[in-house]
């Protein structure tokens, strides 16, 4: 441990540990969902986008936090260096400013409920917290069991993009559910890539993450039909008339998957150089999922 904590720059092991490009996972289900409610009512109320926005980054900041916390008790980081409880040897610390966090977070998604007069969202978003906790927590620890990828998707696909769609409009809407299927699944990628260079680690804490049941090279085959399927369905709800065309903007984010894609396949075993492909998953998530949101503002033009 000692000898890894030494090997890495400081700074870079806490931006590394903070991970910031992490958080346009908790931004783009706000942003999609706001973006469909505003192609559909031509209204857009910014207080509640810009407080369902901090409150997503402060939710998410407590998931990453107690995740930290949680790890560290089963042992599965003790050679991760860039963990916030191994950087601070704290994790009493940790474990409280992720809980400041989380009451921040839903302080604010009350404080939407109470301008609405209407407890949907915060019910919604309590789910979400409550599937979160789930995918670490005790006695759960469902992401041991390989669940983290079906969590992943549903909190920040089905749930969060119609939460931010019902905070603006108060209805539902068929659109803002099909379209939180296409940011829902980018999301699972970024978590189902972050397995493929921490198979042993897993197995030696007993996580039976997707990568460990698969195996790397299975898994890397898979990614293909995961990846591929966001742009097929993107398609599909198009064509169906779903979609307006403009969404095909996301498209444009094709080349960031192929590159994952190929990345994964190329180095799927080799864990010193695939580690950085849930970068590139996050690449994937933010074009797609910005372009995907931009095509429905450009139709309400």
């Amino acid at each position: 441990m000692t000898t890894k904590l030494i090997s890495y720059p400081n700074t870079k092991l806490w931006m590394a540990a903070i991970k910031p490009p992490m958080y346009s996972v908790a931004i783009m289900p706000i942003w999609v969902g706001t973006a469909v409610a505003f192609a559909e009512t031509k209204i857009l109320n910014g207080a509640v986008f810009s407080t369902f926005l901090a409150s997503a980054i402060l939710i998410l900041a407590w998931e990453n936090l107690t995740n930290d916390v949680f790890d560290s008790e089963t042992g599965i980081d003790k050679n991760k260096p860039h963990s916030l409880v191994n950087l601070t040897r704290n994790k009493l610390l940790i474990f409280w400013l992720g809980n400041l966090c989380l009451g921040l977070g839903l302080l604010l998604i009350v404080m939407i409920s109470w301008w609405q007069q209407d407890l949907t969202v915060i019910g919604i978003i309590v789910l979400c917290c409550a599937l979160g906790y789930t995918y670490q927590g005790p006695p759960f620890r469902l992401g041991y069991q390989g669940l983290g990828e079906i969590i992943c998707f549903f909190a920040f696909g089905p749930l969060a993009v119609t939460a931010a769609y019902y905070s603006q409009t108060q209805t539902w809407s068929m659109t803002s559910v099909a379209a939180s299927v296409i940011v829902g699944i980018p999301t699972s990628l970024i978590l189902f890539c972050s397995h493929f260079h921490q198979e042993k680690d897993d197995i030696a804490a007993g996580k039976r993450s997707p990568i460990v049941r698969l195996g790397t090279e299975k898994a890397a085959q898979l990614l293909y039909w995961v990846t591929g399927s966001i742009y097929a369905l993107t398609l599909m709800f198009v064509l169906l008339g779903t979609f307006p065309v403009w969404i095909l903007l996301s498209w444009a984010s094709l080349p960031f998957a192929i590159q994952l894609c190929r990345h994964v396949q190329q180095y799927h075993n080799q864990p010193e150089k695939v580690s950085n492909c849930k970068f590139i998953a996050v690449a994937v998530h933010f074009w797609t999922c910005l372009l995907f949101g931009l095509g429905f503002i450009l139709t309400s033009h």
